[in-house]
């Protein structure tokens, strides 16, 4: 079994409110929650306006699967808004052998 977890880290230059912030943020976390069958949310910088820090993991019995799905995710947060950025996108795939 492997699993991937990791974040990225955005910044929303053009929000000025929470609320705005929220509206994309869940936008983004809703499109790759209906996309891909992955557990994700806003991990950090709740209070902020314009940063956020997006949690996502996932598991699979195969390498191969994780890494197209990790692909694919760092692709629609790339694409998903002009009115953002990516900071960073760091994940990390473990091997879990069970026994």
């Amino acid at each position: 079994m492997f699993v991937v977890y990791g974040n990225a880290k955005i910044y929303l230059p053009y929000c000025t409110s929470l609320k705005e912030k929220r509206s994309v943020i869940n936008g983004l976390i809703n499109r790759v929650r209906k996309r891909f069958n992955v557990s994700i949310s806003e991990v950090a910088y709740h209070d902020l306006w314009q940063r956020s820090v997006i949690g996502f993991s996932a598991v699979s019995g195969k390498n191969d699967e994780l890494q197209f799905l990790i692909n694919i995710i760092d692709e629609t947060f790339y694409n998903y808004s002009s009115d953002m950025e990516i900071l960073d996108f760091t994940y990390e795939i473990t091997n879990m052998d069970i026994e």
